[in-house]
Protein backbone atom coordinates (compact mmCIF):
# COMPACT_ATOMS: atom_id res chain seq x y z
CA UNK A 1 0.00 0.00 0.00
CA UNK A 2 3.00 2.05 1.17
CA UNK A 3 4.43 1.88 -2.61
CA UNK A 4 1.14 2.94 -4.21
CA UNK A 5 1.72 6.68 -2.87
CA UNK A 6 5.21 6.87 -5.03
CA UNK A 7 3.37 6.02 -7.99
CA UNK A 8 3.24 8.99 -10.35
CA UNK A 9 -0.64 9.80 -11.39
CA UNK A 10 0.28 11.28 -14.41
CA UNK A 11 1.46 8.20 -15.57
CA UNK A 12 -2.16 6.76 -15.32
CA UNK A 13 -2.84 10.42 -17.79
CA UNK A 14 -0.59 8.87 -20.21
CA UNK A 15 -1.68 5.47 -20.12
CA UNK A 16 -5.02 6.70 -20.40
CA UNK A 17 -4.00 8.36 -23.21
CA UNK A 18 -2.39 6.02 -25.33
CA UNK A 19 -5.25 3.22 -24.91
CA UNK A 20 -7.60 5.71 -26.51
CA UNK A 21 -5.18 6.89 -29.33
CA UNK A 22 -4.18 3.40 -30.16
CA UNK A 23 -8.05 2.13 -30.55
CA UNK A 24 -8.50 4.99 -32.67
CA UNK A 25 -8.03 8.95 -33.62
CA UNK A 26 -10.26 10.06 -30.99
CA UNK A 27 -8.49 12.48 -30.28
CA UNK A 28 -7.50 14.06 -33.78
CA UNK A 29 -11.61 14.28 -34.12
CA UNK A 30 -11.68 15.34 -30.95
CA UNK A 31 -15.53 14.28 -30.30
CA UNK A 32 -18.58 15.22 -28.09
CA UNK A 33 -18.64 12.69 -24.94
CA UNK A 34 -21.49 14.84 -23.00
CA UNK A 35 -23.60 17.12 -23.07
CA UNK A 36 -24.12 19.61 -19.96
CA UNK A 37 -27.40 21.64 -20.52
CA UNK A 38 -26.66 25.28 -18.66
CA UNK A 39 -29.31 27.37 -17.09
CA UNK A 40 -28.71 31.10 -19.28
CA UNK A 41 -30.95 30.86 -22.65
CA UNK A 42 -31.45 26.91 -22.82
CA UNK A 43 -27.70 26.77 -23.96
CA UNK A 44 -25.74 23.47 -23.90
CA UNK A 45 -21.91 23.31 -23.52
CA UNK A 46 -20.49 19.80 -24.95
CA UNK A 47 -17.63 18.51 -23.27
CA UNK A 48 -15.17 17.29 -25.73
CA UNK A 49 -12.86 13.94 -25.05
CA UNK A 50 -10.15 15.95 -25.08
CA UNK A 51 -11.43 18.53 -22.16
CA UNK A 52 -11.93 15.72 -20.53
CA UNK A 53 -8.48 14.48 -20.45
CA UNK A 54 -7.41 18.09 -19.59
CA UNK A 55 -9.99 18.34 -16.56
CA UNK A 56 -8.82 15.09 -15.23
CA UNK A 57 -5.08 16.49 -15.83
CA UNK A 58 -6.18 19.26 -13.76
CA UNK A 59 -7.56 17.04 -10.47
CA UNK A 60 -3.89 14.93 -11.04
CA UNK A 61 -2.24 17.96 -10.74
CA UNK A 62 -3.64 19.14 -7.45
CA UNK A 63 -3.30 15.66 -6.23
CA UNK A 64 0.50 15.54 -6.99
CA UNK A 65 1.29 18.46 -5.71
CA UNK A 66 -0.54 17.48 -2.31
CA UNK A 67 2.48 14.73 -2.16
CA UNK A 68 5.19 16.60 -2.50
CA UNK A 69 4.18 18.46 0.51
CA UNK A 70 5.39 15.51 2.43
CA UNK A 71 8.03 15.64 4.05
CA UNK A 72 9.61 11.91 3.53
CA UNK A 73 12.90 9.90 2.82
CA UNK A 74 11.54 8.60 -0.35
CA UNK A 75 10.77 12.69 -1.82
CA UNK A 76 13.43 11.81 -4.01
CA UNK A 77 12.26 8.48 -5.82
CA UNK A 78 8.85 10.46 -5.99
CA UNK A 79 10.58 13.35 -7.74
CA UNK A 80 12.71 10.89 -9.71
CA UNK A 81 9.43 8.94 -11.01
CA UNK A 82 7.90 11.93 -11.86
CA UNK A 83 10.31 13.64 -13.99
CA UNK A 84 10.53 10.41 -15.73
CA UNK A 85 6.54 10.37 -16.70
CA UNK A 86 6.93 14.40 -18.00
CA UNK A 87 10.26 12.82 -19.82
CA UNK A 88 7.96 10.15 -21.33
CA UNK A 89 5.40 12.41 -22.00
CA UNK A 90 7.70 15.02 -23.83
CA UNK A 91 9.11 12.10 -26.08
CA UNK A 92 6.03 10.39 -27.26
CA UNK A 93 4.88 14.45 -27.97
CA UNK A 94 7.85 14.80 -30.06
CA UNK A 95 8.42 11.35 -31.61
CA UNK A 96 4.62 9.96 -32.23
CA UNK A 97 2.65 11.11 -34.80
CA UNK A 98 -1.00 11.11 -32.63
CA UNK A 99 0.24 12.62 -29.85
CA UNK A 100 0.68 15.69 -31.56
CA UNK A 101 -2.53 17.73 -30.08
CA UNK A 102 -3.39 20.49 -27.99
CA UNK A 103 -4.86 18.12 -25.32
CA UNK A 104 -1.69 16.43 -25.10
CA UNK A 105 0.82 19.62 -24.90
CA UNK A 106 -1.41 20.60 -21.96
CA UNK A 107 -0.94 17.30 -20.02
CA UNK A 108 2.50 17.53 -21.37
CA UNK A 109 3.12 21.00 -19.53
CA UNK A 110 1.53 20.02 -16.48
CA UNK A 111 3.53 17.07 -15.92
CA UNK A 112 6.36 19.75 -16.35
CA UNK A 113 4.53 21.95 -14.43
CA UNK A 114 4.37 18.93 -11.55
CA UNK A 115 8.12 18.06 -11.55
CA UNK A 116 8.94 22.27 -11.36
CA UNK A 117 6.55 21.86 -8.08
CA UNK A 118 7.78 19.35 -6.45
CA UNK A 119 11.27 20.59 -6.57
CA UNK A 120 10.13 23.88 -5.63
CA UNK A 121 8.22 22.56 -2.63
CA UNK A 122 10.56 20.12 -1.50
CA UNK A 123 13.11 22.61 -1.80
CA UNK A 124 11.26 25.41 0.75
CA UNK A 125 10.32 23.23 3.31
CA UNK A 126 13.62 21.69 3.30
CA UNK A 127 14.96 25.46 4.01
CA UNK A 128 12.53 25.73 6.89
CA UNK A 129 13.93 22.89 8.41
CA UNK A 130 17.58 23.68 8.41
CA UNK A 131 18.81 26.90 9.41
CA UNK A 132 22.31 28.15 8.83
CA UNK A 133 23.98 30.94 11.03
CA UNK A 134 23.07 32.41 14.27
CA UNK A 135 19.36 33.33 13.31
Amino acid sequence: MKYVLHFPLFALALIAYNAIMITGDAFRTNPDVISIPLMANDDVMPLKLGDIFVMLGVILLYFEILKATRASRSTIVDHALSMLVFVAFLIEYIVVAGAGTATFMILTLMALLEVIAGFTITISTSRRDVSFGGN
